[in-house]
């Protein structure tokens, strides 16, 4: 297919979609009709910069509130700092009558929003406010303190189909608790093999991964993936490391590099033959083989299963809110027979939402605030990362 200049956007995240998905770089580079350089070009640059590099604008829900003018946010902030008891209703109307014709007015949850950035919203101060900052990675002590999830690069099998090994580690015990060989690396497949996983050895305290599908989405609500919610909803903390840095995920990346090692050279046929050799490779490396790190013992010497364990996903609640709302599958909320796009990754979700102001109403999911609906926009209006720090429901 050709590059298409009307909609270069869209073409770069779908070719970089494409490559997350397993596919290879020469394969996608021919079927978008350009060049390997061109594309390793962009891809570089996704993983070295994140989504910003390869877009031209964000695909999320506009953001005025990081968009705005500087001098209209200053005037935002001046005006409440004058008269402290408006809110956005009363803000938003003298910037009507101030600066109408002249400049885009932002809604009334933009207003909001510039408001609880700068701190000069009551409910803001009461409730926990999180800073993007990057994930921290912390340091496993005990077996299931932090398992380390990743797919191992593709390869073909004898039979020419793609190989994906998706693989889970103990970060403590460095015991392989799964290599499984899949078709794809779509999300169902994958969360199929963790309800399987945690079946078997419960739950873990958080799970490290990269930033790549299917564990983070590009395009998702502040970059979750629906395997990423769903982890959250069963009290699994979440940490991320920073995209083209695998360095951060070292214990893993070295046992991938033995695994290729004997395991793909050469491929087996086919993915039952190839899924044997994995189980071999498993087996001997957990209970077989000593690591030095371990003072010459084996993971299994010291992995023992979760005490967590794994019953399918709580219920969610929300007290401190005037009521809860599910998300359709299409990713919209309904309130007062208007719909209002959250997220896909979303969909199926319970959300709870409250009243702040006069019509602006806070959305949040678990204990994470995702940000503030106008009605009459009829969008969600994101506010500072609140999956910036360690994803944990549980703290």
């Amino acid at each position: 297919m050709p590059w298409k200049e009307s909609s270069v956007m869209e073409e770069r995240l779908r070719f970089v979609a494409r490559l997350l998905d397993g596919e290879g770089m020469s394969d996608v580079c021919r079927e978008f009709g350009i060049s390997r350089k061109t594309g390793y070009k962009i891809f570089n640059r996704y993983k070295d910069e994140g989504l910003e590099a390869v877009t031209d604008r964000s695909r999320r829900p506009v953001r005025y509130a990081n968009q705005l003018p500087d001098q209209i946010e200053r005037t935002i902030v001046a005006t409440k700092q004058d008269k402290p008891h408006w809110g956005a209703r009363k803000i938003r109307e003298l910037l009507v009558r101030r600066l109408a014709g002249d400049v885009r007015i932002p809604a009334k949850s933009t207003v909001h929003a510039v408001l609880d950035r700068h701190g000069l919203v009551s409910r803001a101060r009461q409730r926990r406010r999180h800073h993007a900052k990057g994930t921290p990675l912390s340091s496993a002590i005990a077996p299931n303190d932090l398992w380390c999830a990743d797919f191992k690069g593709e390869f073909k099998l004898g039979n020419r189909q793609y190989c994906y090994p998706l693989t889970v580690t103990d970060q403590a015990s460095r015991m392989i608790l799964l290599c499984e060989a899949m078709e794809t690396t779509r999300e169902m497949p994958v969360i199929e093999a963790f309800v399987r996983l945690f079946a078997e050895r419960g739950l873990p305290a958080a799970i490290r991964s990269d930033n790549g599908l299917p564990f983070a989405s590009p395009n998702g609500l502040y970059n979750l993936s629906r395997l990423s919610v769903w982890w959250l909803r069963l009290g699994i903390g979440i940490e991320r490391i920073r995209p083209g840095n695998p360095q951060e995920n070292g214990r893993h990346e070295r046992m991938h590099r033995t695994l290729k090692a004997e395991t793909t050279r050469p491929p087996r046929m086919n993915g039952l033959q190839q899924q044997a050799r994995f189980d071999t490779f498993v087996s001997e490396f957990n209970g077989e083989r000593p690591h030095e790190a371990l003072d010459m013992r084996c993971p299994a010497e010291l992995y023992t299963a979760s005490s967590r364990a794994y019953d399918g996903l709580p219920e969610i609640d929300y007290p401190f809110h005037d009521k809860d709302i599910l998300v359709t599958a299409c990713g919209r909320i309904c309130m007062h027979k208007k719909k209002i796009n959250i997220s896909t990754v979303m969909a199926g979700q319970r959300l709870g939402i409250t009243e702040v102001d006069d019509g602006i109403w806070l959305v949040s999911f678990m204990h994470y605030d995702l940000g503030y609906i106008d009605l009459e926009q009829r969008t969600l209006q994101t506010i500072d990362n609140p999956f910036g720090t360690r994803l944990s429901p549980m703290s």
